[in-house]
């Protein structure tokens, strides 16, 4: 087996693919579908999303400098795909792939109501990149689906809901469970 060079690119994947929601009053909501979406603090919770500049929803969120971030799961995976390649200021995403808007907690723009959680993010900074600009978010309220919620123990359970994610271009769902954080080093009972 051998190691080929390829020219510089992102092979970070799979990736999360979520549906960012963004706006301020109901004419103006939108859906961006992004894979350039990550974790990049915990205390305080802070996330990052990374759009094109020419993309409708980018002139929204830099407007409004808050957005949802909505997990995507395989009921979900066609939207996710359509809301991706068409664009908000040609069609009514949410009307097209019946979608429901709901109210955020702590910010304008509204979550997805399909979605089995909803991240409202605030944006702190914006850095241009090139050909994308990153919005550096805090996280300032979660709204998950409550079928998701174990009701003796209390635990959020994402994987009942089918997250898929995104790899080169195609959607996955995601698969078995390996180990829990520290299995690797856990002592045997």
């Amino acid at each position: 087996m051998a190691n080929l060079s390829w020219k510089p690119g992102n092979m970070l994947y799979p990736l999360p693919v979520v549906m960012v929601s963004c706006g301020d009053a109901p004419e103006n909501y939108n859906i961006i579908t992004v894979a350039w979406a990550g974790t990049i603090c915990s205390t305080p919770p802070m996330v990052s999303i990374s759009v094109r500049k020419e993309r409708h929803s980018h002139a929204i969120i830099s407007r409004t400098r808050e957005f949802v971030i909505n997990l995507t799961t395989e009921e979900l995976a066609r939207a996710t795909d359509w809301c991706g390649v068409k664009s908000g200021r040609d069609v009514n995403k949410w009307e097209a792939m019946s979608l429901t808007p709901t109210k955020s907690y702590t910010v304008a723009a509204p979550g997805i109501a399909q979605s089995p959680v909803s991240i409202e993010c605030k944006v702190t900074q914006v850095i241009e990149l090139g050909t994308h600009d990153m919005f550096i978010a805090e996280v300032t309220g979660v709204r998950v689906d409550d079928k998701y919620v174990d009701p003796s123990t209390g635990a959020f359970e994402l994987e009942k809901a089918k997250p898929i994610c995104y790899s080169h271009g195609k959607y996955y769902s995601v698969g078995q469970m390996l180990g829990k954080f520290g299995y690797s080093v856990q002592k045997k009972k």
